[in-house]
């Protein structure tokens, strides 16, 4: 008997016994090794924080049950395929998967992990799918002054794509100074928001914070853009668009995973997407944001507690079931 996780009720969570359908053609069975927590979105999902309004825009690609719950959620999942094509037989995969110990889905929902890609780190490749779109949308020059603000997950993967860019002067910018650590690592230069570089071509947002948005806006150049990669779910925003907003005729452009940006849509579809993530996480500069492992049986008190538990991706293992 396999097991999954769902959150029962707002703010409540329970590992519960699932039964396996026999995978039919085209469709591959997979063991977890892995899976990650979001601690922006799944702590949303966790606390019964999804707008009414967002139901339908905010369900995982396996998710089961309805917001605010009973719903297994979750879209970070890495194992190994133990049924399919003798192609991916016996190789490690990538899936938006929530957290279960075995699942079966078609063919086509996996991606292959690189071989230089270590299935620890391959957990993040959703998070860096986020970056790579983000990064599609906001299309930075070489040269540019770019602050990513905020350094959770997102940020800090966004943070490390840019800095792989040439002539790209990156600033991590977030109110806990501990992540000057993380910044180093990734390549980056770290600022207080007090203390950021003023005068950027382009900030992307990712504090999910009103304030964060605000200090995002007296960050730009004039004609400067601010893409906004938060996440607010049922919290109001409040920011100044009577100072800097008009006189430097600052725009402010949404980005969001679900979809393809406009950008690289008409030539590049999902599987393309997820591909590039897995290929830029041979960086071994990525497992600075795995910070803390918990066991699969310890989910519910992990997730009750996640937003106490220091640092940035709490990563599930698998192994000791």
């Amino acid at each position: 008997m396999e097991r999954s996780f769902w959150v029962s009720s707002p703010g409540a969570g329970e590992i519960r016994p699932v039964t396996l359908p026999e995978p039919g053609p085209g469709d591959v069975l997979v063991r977890t090794l892995y899976s990650a927590l979001s601690r922006g979105t799944e702590a949303l999902v966790f606390r019964g924080g999804v707008p009414v309004s967002q139901y339908a825009a905010m369900r995982a690609p396996f998710q089961e049950g309805e917001f605010p719950g009973p719903v297994k959620y979750g879209y970070l999942n890495v194992g190994v395929v133990e049924h399919g094509p003798p192609g991916l037989l016996g190789r490690a995969v990538f899936c938006l998967y929530p957290h279960q110990t075995r699942y079966v889905v078609p063919e086509h929902a996996v991606t292959l992990i690189p071989d230089d890609v270590p299935p620890e780190r391959a957990v993040l490749a959703g998070t860096v799918e986020t970056a790579v779109n983000a990064l599609w949308d906001a299309a930075p020059l070489v040269g540019d002054r770019v602050a990513v603000v905020g350094a959770g997950m997102v940020g800090c993967a966004v943070a490390r794509v840019l800095a792989g860019i040439p002539g790209v002067e990156v600033e991590l910018v977030d109110v806990d100074e501990t992540r000057a650590e993380v910044a180093a690592a990734l390549g980056t230069r770290f600022a207080l928001p007090g203390r950021a570089t003023e005068g950027c071509d382009l900030v992307v947002h990712a504090s999910a914070t009103s304030a964060g948005l605000a200090r995002s806006l007296e960050l730009l150049a004039p004609e400067g853009t601010v893409v906004e990669l938060s996440w607010y779910g049922d919290r109001p925003v409040s920011i100044p668009l009577g100072e800097f907003f008009h006189p430097r005729r600052l725009t402010i452009k949404s980005s969001q995973v679900g979809s393809v940006s406009p950008a690289r849509g008409g030539r590049r579809g999902f599987a393309e997407r997820m591909a590039l993530a897995l290929r830029l996480l041979a960086d071994p500069a990525f497992d600075a944001l795995i910070t803390g492992q918990s066991d699969f049986t310890e989910l519910p008190q992990v997730m009750a507690h996640l937003d106490e538990l220091p640092g940035l991706c709490r990563r599930i293992s698998y192994q000791a079931r």
